[in-house]
């Protein structure tokens, strides 16, 4: 079973678009990740990006290099995350993504890693710091276990590149929103919405868009012109900022619900 494509064809179905939420795997421990992620998906979340926290970060902004130095601090392992997966795929149908860092893969094994998360229910891999140039050397290792490469395009992408990435893509494509990091606060990229109208033009999954969107408003902004929003400084945010576990919990919810209403009417 398919269920990113199930997913989107849901949304589709119900004149919306999917909201995809990010959570650091391991902030601010892995009981916290599981109730959070099961917590969002309640509120309205469609797809989890389960974060893999990594000492070298190459996009993250310093709300998602707190959240993920923290779980490191704590001890957090690949093994656990995937329990944590395996124990909200028992309670959940949701796709859940694994986003990491090739280092994290191949120090685990690419095969192994891939078998396993097939195993648990995991549908597919975002890997931040791989080029598309290099996606050969690990796409018929999650083909063979049925897992979907997540692509990446950003505002500086070059169009032919992007059309390459766009045709080559599987199970939707997460297009950046601004030229700084995660969770900034400078808006959106000039020309953002042509980017998005350009690439859905071109790929054959849908397309998602993320980075900075940290409220309904700005969800709804970029809502035309793509397939889903995905969150992920505003979930963490509300996690490290709050004095007790339950109340960034239910603050991260309530305000992935907000999204979830807003992007119905989109």
């Amino acid at each position: 079973m398919d269920r990113i494509k199930n997913t989107f064809e849901i949304c589709e179905q119900e004149n919306r678009k999917a909201v995809i939420a990010y959570v650091t795997a391991g902030c601010p421990d892995l009981e916290t990740t599981e109730s959070l992620i099961l917590k969002l998906i309640e509120a309205g979340a469609d797809i989890i990006e389960l974060g893999v926290p990594f000492s070298d970060p190459t996009a993250d902004g310093p709300v998602i290099q707190e959240a993920s130095q923290l779980a490191l601090e704590n001890g957090t392992t690949l093994e656990q995350i995937l329990q944590v997966a395996a124990n909200v795929r028992k309670k959940s149908d949701n796709p859940i993504i694994l986003f990491t860092y090739y280092n994290v893969l191949l120090a685990n094994g690419l095969d192994e890693t891939a078998a396993k998360c097939a195993e648990i229910g995991i549908d597919g891999m975002l890997i931040v710091d791989l080029p598309f140039e290099h996606t050969a050397e690990l796409t018929p290792t999650l083909r063979k276990h049925g897992l979907s490469l997540i692509s990446l395009i950003a505002p500086t992408t070059p169009p032919e590149r992007a059309a390459a990435i766009a045709e080559a893509a599987e199970g939707f494509i997460y297009c950046i929103t601004s030229k700084g990091v995660t969770g900034g606060q400078t808006g959106f990229a000039a020309g953002i919405d042509d980017n998005l109208r350009s690439v859905r033009e071109t790929a054959t999954v849908p397309v998602a868009a993320g980075f900075g969107i940290d409220s309904a408003e700005k969800a709804a902004a970029l809502a035309p012109n793509c397939d889903g929003i995905v969150i992920g400084s505003a979930i963490m945010r509300c996690i490290l900022k709050a004095d007790e576990v339950q109340k960034g919990i239910a603050s991260a919810a309530a305000n992935i619900n907000k999204i979830a209403e807003a992007l119905k009417q989109n």
